[in-house]
């Protein structure tokens, strides 16, 4: 699904240019494939394969590590420790990812003059500092805390919904996954789009943009020159990267459960 979380990318960035406006999905992966190639729906993908394994095992490591000094792993219902746990693994995990992911997007945008990771590092750091890599930290763990409330409130309504009787069913889990995957994408847009700006703001001709220093003021340029519906900017790629990945992981973390509880 990478090719289309490039769109969404190219979709959300405030483009000078009208090569760089699309008008919908269909319509960019059409003009970017054959005045760029396909290839340049891949770029980027190098950074997130560098990233996700180690974001991903500080995410476990640090939630597992807190657990334990929190006390969740002793008797009882330790929600507290639990809940603390999770939110430590999430600031951990998206502390090390964030620099991935402003590399991701300098590469994906339109015209990009990176086709290397390490070349976009070295050239980001080198005229913009180490802020450019967490310019949009604060605003990537605000859009955590209602992405997550709203999967896990749609997944658990829709698997009581389609399966009242609670029993495995991977159809069931697939479908439900998907929805609340797509459902807590679309709810999030608004904050997707402020931080695609900061992330990409030193790709553009802007003053204003080049400038802008947080979430607040990347919302303020988003209403000011788009209005509303500059909020939903590539909300439809958004949607169609998370429906499939979410529904494969509840998939996933439904199986795993079940097969455990057999054991």
């Amino acid at each position: 699904m990478f090719p289309i979380d490039s769109i969404k990318t190219r979709m959300q960035v405030f483009a000078t240019s009208p090569a760089a406006v699309y008008t919908g999905i269909g319509n960019a992966f059409t003009r970017i494939s054959s005045t760029e190639g396909m290839r340049a729906l891949w770029r980027g993908v190098s950074s997130v394969i560098l990233g996700a394994g180690p974001a991903h095992a500080v995410h476990f490591g640090m939630y597992e590590a807190m657990k334990e000094l929190a006390g969740g792993n002793a008797a009882g219902n330790q929600w507290l420790a639990t809940s603390l746990a999770g939110a430590s693994a999430t600031i951990a995990s998206d502390a090390l990812m964030n620099p991935f992911d402003v590399i991701k997007q300098r590469m994906q945008v339109h015209q990009s003059e990176f086709r290397s990771v390490f070349t976009a590092l070295r050239v980001v750091y080198q005229k913009e500092g180490l802020a450019a890599f967490y310019v949009s930290y604060p605003t990537t763990l605000t859009m955590s805390v209602p992405f997550t409330a709203a999967q896990f409130t749609v997944y658990e309504h829709m698997k009581k919904l389609l399966n009242p009787s609670g029993d495995y069913s991977p159809v069931t889990h697939m479908i439900a996954g998907g929805l609340a995957g797509g459902v807590a994408a679309g709810v999030t847009t608004p904050l997707d789009v402020a931080k695609t700006l900061l992330q990409t703001r030193g790709t553009s001709n802007d003053p204003e943009i080049r400038r802008v220093g947080g979430m607040m003021g990347a919302l303020r340029i988003i209403w000011r020159r788009d209005g509303l519906k500059g909020f939903g900017r590539g909300m439809s790629p958004r949607v169609l990267t998370h429906m499939p990945s979410n529904a494969l992981c509840w998939l996933s973390y439904e199986f795993f459960k079940v097969a455990i509880r057999e054991q």
